[in-house]
C-alpha cells in the first residue's frame, strides 16, 4: 500500500476548466495580459539611488490587469540588465530608457516619458 493511496494527492492532476486530465486537456492557455496592452499607458522615468546608481522605473501598469513578473522578465532579458518589482513599479538597473521604451512599444503599450 502506498502512502497517499486513495487520497486526493494520489490522483493525477486535472484541468480546472474542462475537468480532463492535464495531459489530455485542450483548453487554450490564459493570456499573460488580461487588459489589452493598447489600452494601457506606461510612464517611464529615471531615478537616482544610493551611491549614484541610476534606475529606469516603469509606472502606471496595474497589477491586476497584467502579469508584471513575466513582463519584468521580458524587459530584463531585452535590456540585458537586472531589475526588481516593487509594489506596482518595475525597476530596471541602469539608464535603459530607450530600450525599455522600444520594448514596451513593440508589445503594444502606449509609452510616456
Amino acid at each position: 500500500m502506498r502512502l497517499f493511496e486513495g487520497t486526493p494527492f494520489d490522483r493525477p492532476p486535472r484541468c480546472e476548466k474542462c475537468d480532463q486530465l492535464e495531459e489530455e486537456c485542450i483548453c487554450p492557455p490564459e493570456p499573460s495580459f488580461r487588459i489589452p496592452p493598447e489600452q494601457q499607458t506606461a510612464r517611464l522615468s529615471i531615478e537616482k539611488r544610493k551611491k549614484g546608481k541610476r534606475v529606469t522605473v516603469i509606472r502606471g501598469l496595474p497589477a491586476e490587469g497584467n502579469d508584471l513578473p513575466e513582463l519584468l522578465k521580458q524587459i530584463k532579458d531585452r535590456c540585458g540588465a537586472g531589475g526588481a518589482l516593487k509594489d506596482e513599479d518595475l525597476e530596471i538597473q541602469g539608464e535603459q530608457l530607450d530600450r525599455v521604451r522600444e520594448t514596451l512599444q513593440q508589445m503594444g503599450f502606449k509609452v510616456k516619458g
